[in-house]
């Protein structure tokens, strides 16, 4: 935004300290002036010594009072040129480190030394928010990456199908349009991820009294089909969960929870775990399963986009790797967390943690809410 030119604040504060330091010398000779000139007599004053007079005094104090108001005028400039200098050095910094942050350099950090003060929290409360956003924008960088490489799959794969159709035309036109087909399926399932991310980092929802157990349930009925063809024992437990959020999210996010610890399990008799707790002032909602040893490396990475298990597998129930993003999306919007640890005897452990409903404070809203 373009501003007219004005006056800096150093100088602004060196003629405040100047202006402070006239003034308290102003007010110092008005002092001397009521409190003990007024009360000499003006005249001669007969004695057999001299004795100055008021305006002996006048000529003699009113040259030496004007010199020592130039004296604090130039002082007060001038140390007040000084002052304000070295107090704004921080910001001078702090400016600086906005500028290549404004230019795209997000890796400067001002790292101000000395003690705390208002300055230093101010540069320390910078460099935290650069930091957050050097990795957000890294991770957007990736996201955005591993979109178009993912989109581009099916659409080059339909495209291929189409070329060798039209080279062709005796090929079997039925096969062709069930591959295309699962094409497009995938196609529309990693948009309407993508989509379902996006509304949930942007937190454009409408919130209500819900019970997290009651979702996590719904979740494990709908999946029951999935586990029992893979050969999946789903296991239920806990208390209600009252919480405050959206009931389609938290279903969404339950329901990703499920499918991905059945899907990466072992390949027979697997088990997966479901449980809800409730804490003094959260809920907890906790899905294991049973699988492969995970190194702690690989589990801090499960949360990327387009992460599936150990690597990129593709398969029928694999998902477009979105599954545990779309987790942890979800639990933050509703101010929650979300923690992944891998199993001692195998699997991983995912524990997302929301804040807990408070009936005491928070009036109960049920949940599909009611009809206007």
């Amino acid at each position: 935004m373009a501003r007219a030119p004005g006056m800096s604040v150093r100088l602004k504060l060196t003629l405040s300290y100047a202006g402070f330091v006239m003034l308290a010398g102003a007010l110092l000779l008005a002092a001397v002036w009521r409190f003990l000139l007024r009360y000499v007599p003006d005249g001669v004053i007969i004695t057999r010594r001299f004795v100055p007079n008021r305006s002996d005094l006048m000529n003699a104090f009113v040259p030496a009072a004007t010199v020592v108001l130039v004296f604090l005028l130039v002082f007060g400039l001038v140390g007040g040129w000084i002052l304000a200098g070295r107090m704004l050095t921080p910001l001078a910094r702090i400016t600086y480190a906005t500028r290549k942050a404004a230019n795209g350099s997000l890796s400067h950090r001002i790292r101000l030394p000395g003690r705390r003060d208002e300055f230093r929290e101010l540069a320390d409360a910078f460099d935290t928010m650069l930091a957050r956003l050097e990795a957000h924008v890294a991770e957007q960088q990736r996201f955005a990456a591993n979109a178009s490489h993912e989109l581009r799959t099916p659409l080059a794969i339909a495209q291929t199908l189409l070329d060798v159709a039209r080279n062709d035309p005796t090929s079997d036109t039925g096969e062709l349009v069930d591959r295309l087909h699962a094409v497009n399926t995938r196609a529309i399932g990693l948009t309407e991820a993508l989509l379902l991310l996006s509304r949930a980092d942007q937190r454009g929802f409408t919130r209500y009294h819900v019970d997290l157990s009651l979702i996590a349930e719904e979740a494990t009925e709908t999946l029951l089909p999935l586990a029992e063809k893979r050969g999946v024992t789903i296991e239920t437990s806990g208390d209600m969960t009252p919480t405050v959020g959206s009931h389609e999210l938290l279903l969404q996010m339950a329901t990703n929870l499920v499918h991905n610890a059945i899907v990466h399990n072992l390949a027979e008799q697997g088990t997966v775990w479901v449980t809800t707790a409730i804490q003094p002032d959260a809920v907890l909602l906790v899905v294991e399963n049973t699988g492969g040893r995970l190194a702690p490396q690989l589990v801090s990475t499960l949360v990327e986009p387009f992460q599936r298990g150990t690597k990129r597998i593709r398969t029928d129930q694999a998902g477009v790797g979105l599954g545990l993003a779309i987790v942890k999306s979800i639990a933050q919007a509703h101010g929650g967390t979300l923690t992944l640890t891998s199993r001692p005897a195998g699997g991983l452990r995912v524990a997302v943690r929301l804040p807990a409903y408070q009936s005491s404070s928070t009036r109960s809203v049920s949940w599909p809410p009611p009809s206007p």
